[in-house]
């Protein structure tokens, strides 16, 4: 699915980073973080040059790890400290809500990226509990994906098929990093991390206002009854 859940004030803001171009494919439509590279230089011959990767990230030494997975970053973990500002790692975050059916599509594609980038690191936090994140980084309508480079995000995924095969490109695109070729969306992941089933949010402010409303019916009540006894002879028709 190519859409997107959020409030109806539109697709989420272009972030304004140093060193970084956001370019509209389309009115209103979310922007795309790039870094802005110099102009690629012409061989002798006329012909261009290999183009660089827009993004240079330091993959990580992967010996020793057999179990390639995403993390989900629960309410009370902060996603700064899993981004290291000091280094030139990169990190595919997603911001989705297991409520959002476009997020659940999305999940077994997004569960299966991390054995087709081993040297990469792959997070996902549910926006609904991280607001502030989604504020500072743009991210109000799921899903949205960013990639960052340390602690600063460098590009926002901006197709409208979100499949294994255009996240694939889309990093290549971005880091020149090569997916592994034998890697396939299986069967386990549309078991998880990411839940692959619909889940049904809760209206807090539903449940709220149904709390509210009961506990003022019981405070009118108790003050009612209250006023019944302090009246003069209301408290014989009690007792009779």
């Amino acid at each position: 699915g190519g859409g997107e859940c959020g409030p109806g004030s539109g697709p989420a803001a272009p972030l304004a980073q140093p060193g970084t171009q956001g370019r509209e494919h389309a009115a209103g439509s979310p922007v795309v973080l790039e870094t802005v590279l110099p102009g690629t230089a012409e061989e002798p011959n006329g012909t261009e040059s290999v183009k660089a990767p827009k993004v240079t990230c330091e993959e990580r030494n992967v010996t020793g790890i057999n179990n390639f997975t995403l993390q989900i970053l629960n309410v009370s973990q902060d996603l700064m400290e899993f981004l290291n500002p000091n280094s030139s790692d990169c990190t595919l975050v997603l911001f989705y809500t297991p409520w959002c059916r476009f997020s659940v599509s999305l999940a077994p594609h997004f569960n299966s990226l991390p054995r087709a980038f081993p040297t990469l690191r792959f997070l996902a936090l549910d926006a609904s509990q991280h607001s502030s994140l989604s504020t500072r980084f743009g991210t109000v309508a799921v899903p949205n994906i960013l990639l960052f480079q340390g602690a600063k995000p460098m590009a926002r995924f901006n197709h409208t098929d979100r499949t294994l095969e255009t996240l694939k490109d889309f990093i290549f695109n971005q880091t020149g990093i090569e997916a592994k070729s034998n890697v396939a969306v299986m069967e386990e992941d549309w078991e998880g991390p990411l839940p692959s089933v619909l889940t049904k949010g809760i209206d807090w402010l539903l449940l709220f206002s149904l709390l509210f409303l009961a506990s003022f019916i019981m405070y009118a009540t108790i003050r009612t009854e209250s006023i019944r006894w302090l009246i003069p002879g209301q408290e014989h028709e009690h007792q009779e």
